[in-house]
């Protein structure tokens, strides 16, 4: 028989595994215990490898005492392996066990998005005046767009909109849905659905297919003024953004009107203010090399256009105005580059 292979081999084998294994209070200890014992080039293991060598009459013996003393090792092993595992989840629980008596995580208030909050202002200021909020369609019809505002399809002004249109064709082959490049559509909406008098502001997302810089946007907000009546005037028009402009920048802005060109108006005009400078630096923060900046575009209703909705106009007339809110946010707060509107960065957001 093999001096190696015998019972008091076995017996010590045991003895001492399961001395060890009472001290072991790792999981990583314990699978160095179960490698040294059990694993492939293990004491116990390499017991068993070499039961060939044992005589016959003592080979079955020594075998089974051999695997009665494996399978209790195993059986210490499980055991001593869960006895750790929930002495771990027992330590974590009592590390995580909330403490009602401390103070809560303070919680940051939401505040309004700098193109919301200057929406509302403008809205606030107009509202004032009399017009009435309403809004339209994002996506609209290539009709109210561009053709019953005086820009049918062969017109070159409608190079004056990159227009994003929608992958839809009528029976006719035209594709005539697109989202819309301005709020204007809104006003044939209104005049088609209701008499004058009309006093209306609208308010909403526009787009346009452009590249973005400092100072352009594919998206952005814009608002839509339109009055109809009988009798209005031009008079009217300077009055009422007279007064929309000492709301929202104050006595201290000049203003300036200079003649433009837009299809839905005639006469046009662009206003202006004078530029804005930063009280503490002396500095003006947008297009620090022009005196005036313009604002919005504006004009009398063009008489085709209230031709097109149904509307006399030898009877009535009216003015009708658009303004980028994002604009107007930067000239007022001094923001230097439109696409911090929709960069989501906290740090510009939490500002306002």
């Amino acid at each position: 028989m093999d001096k190696n292979i015998n019972l008091e081999t076995i017996d010590e084998v045991r003895a001492e595994a399961l001395r060890e294994l009472q001290d072991i209070s790792s999981l990583s200890k314990l699978d160095e215990w179960r490698v040294s014992y059990l694993g492939r080039n293990g004491s116990l293991t390499n017991i068993l490898r070499k039961l060939g060598s044992v005589p016959l009459e003592n080979r079955r013996q020594i075998g089974a005492t051999a695997n009665q003393a494996k399978l209790l090792l195993e059986e210490k092993l499980d055991h001593h392996r869960n006895l750790l595992a929930n002495a771990k989840t027992s330590s974590e629980s009592e590390d995580d066990v909330l403490d009602v008596t401390l103070p809560g995580w303070p919680l940051s208030n939401g505040n309004l998005h700098p193109s919301t909050k200057m929406l509302r202002e403008i809205t606030k200021a107009f509202s004032s005046m009399g017009f009435q909020v309403q809004e339209g369609p994002e996506i609209e019809w290539d009709r109210y767009n561009f053709d019953l505002l005086n820009i049918p399809s062969d017109h070159p002004a409608r190079d004056m909109w990159d227009t994003l249109w929608l992958d839809y064709t009528d029976k006719h082959g035209n594709t005539p849905m697109l989202l819309r490049t301005h709020t204007s559509p809104m006003q044939a909406r209104i005049m088609e659905n209701a008499k004058p008098p009309i006093r209306v502001l609208v308010p909403g997302k526009c787009y346009r297919y452009e590249a973005t810089d400092s100072t352009h946007e594919w998206q952005f907000f814009q608002v839509e003024g339109l009055a109809i009546g009988e009798g209005i005037t031009f008079a009217e028009l300077k009055g009422t953004l007279y007064e929309f402009v000492r709301c929202i920048f104050g006595d201290e802005r000049k203003i300036r009107f200079r003649c433009d060109f837009f299809p839905f108006v005639e006469p046009g005009v662009d206003m202006s203010i004078s530029n804005f400078v930063d009280p503490e630096t002396g500095k003006r923060p947008i297009d620090y090399n022009q005196d005036w900046i313009e604002i919005l575009g504006a004009g009398m209703v063009h008489p085709n256009v209230l031709k097109n909705i149904g509307y006399d106009p030898d009877v009535y007339s009216g003015f009708a105005f658009g303004m980028g809110v994002e604009r107007i946010a930067m000239l007022k707060y001094g923001i230097d580059d439109i696409r911090l509107f929709y960069s989501n960065d906290l740090r510009f957001l939490e500002q306002f």
